[in-house]
């Protein structure tokens, strides 16, 4: 594949930098971010009047013409593999897939094959977002490797940048379902007094905190109040089991979309996921408030207890409003009938 080049022409009242400048004029169809203009500004890429320009903070006037060479999008270091897919939706510009647990989205030192992006390579044949210069999946959000649900992944650079400004914003609906240990109940004066923890009409707990890596797992993230990211969370109790209820179903939705948020912020709640090794989700349960058969299987689930089950966006491209709905796996399923039995 050969290069090729986007003209900009800068427009009135621009920014005060190259960069800026560049990132608000280049025509939408070159589907340009401000970090890569930045990366090909410092790689000379960038040109005015035939002359390269590498200042990022160089100073722009209105009328001004310049010319960005793209280079070639290199291909992936990522194998493809012939993985089956549970695909939800898929069009020119993305498809939404139905995660199953247990498969990691991107590979990683741990995990290099056998992920998400391995199948879509395959899957897509070739039909690949080249943001960032590397043909490949354009993976705009994660969901943890034990987690299952829905994903949208884009196909074109424009759909790319289209979602990723959605994320941004925090404007993409994006629903869990959860079991807990314990009853997250707005009445419990308990919660009242958990820091960061308030509430909502209709009994909605709203989660407010910091995340940011725990100081000595750097495998964990942990609740902070100053430093780290901004971390939102509602959480609404849907049912109660055991007797006395000792475990609850909990439709959870994200304002911000952290690692680990709903696992860290119900465990910091006192109500972690039935589980969850990392963040105490298997502790006991009262085996007396359970039936036998109820007891063993809450004890022995073998994951966190936890599915992306609504995912809602405007499509990048068309505009079109889109949301779908996943149910729940079998494991979870099966859990949550034996609880009700």
């Amino acid at each position: 594949m050969s290069a090729s080049e986007v003209s900009v022409t800068i427009g009135e009242n621009p920014p005060a930098r190259l960069d800026k400048a560049l990132a608000r004029d280049v025509p939408e169809a070159a589907s340009l971010s401000r970090s890569r203009i930045a990366r090909l500004i410092g790689e000379g890429a960038v040109r005015r009047a035939g002359v390269p320009v590498t200042d990022q903070k160089a100073k722009v006037a209105a009328g001004e013409v310049y010319t960005i060479t793209l280079p070639p999008v290199a291909e992936s270091h990522i194998l493809p593999e012939e993985i089956a897919l549970e695909v939800v939706w898929e069009d020119a510009d993305l498809v939404v897939v139905n995660k199953p647990a247990g498969m990691v989205v991107h590979p990683a030192p741990g995990t290099p094959s056998g992920t998400l992006v391995n199948a879509l390579l395959h899957h897509f044949g070739g039909a690949l977002s080249g943001v960032g210069g590397t043909a490949r999946p354009g993976i705009v959000h994660r969901i943890d490797k034990d987690t299952s649900g829905l994903l949208v992944v884009a196909k074109s650079d424009a759909a790319h940048h289209g979602l990723a400004a959605q994320f941004e914003r925090h404007s993409v609906e994006r629903k869990y379902l959860a079991l807990v240990h314990g009853v997250p109940d707005a009445a419990d004066p308990r919660l009242r007094g958990v820091k960061g923890v308030s509430f909502e009409s209709g009994g909605v707990m709203k989660i407010t905190t910091q995340l940011a890596r725990h100081k000595h797992d750097r495998q964990k993230q942990a609740v902070l109040f100053s430093g780290g990211r901004h971390a939102v969370t509602r959480a609404r109790l849907l049912e109660r089991f055991g007797a006395p209820a000792v475990l609850a179903l909990v439709e959870c939705w994200l304002e911000t979309g952290r690692t680990h948020q709903i696992r860290v912020h119900m465990a910091h709640v006192g109500h972690g996921l039935v589980g969850d090794a990392t963040y105490g989700g298997r502790r006991k349960v009262n085996a007396r408030a359970l039936s036998e058969a109820a007891h063993g299987a809450v004890t022995g689930f073998p994951r966190q207890a936890l599915h992306a089950a609504v995912l809602g966006f405007d499509h990048p491209v068309s505009g079109q409003a889109l949301r779908f709905e996943a149910p729940l796996p079998a494991d979870m399923a099966g859990l949550l009938e034996g609880l009700r039995g």
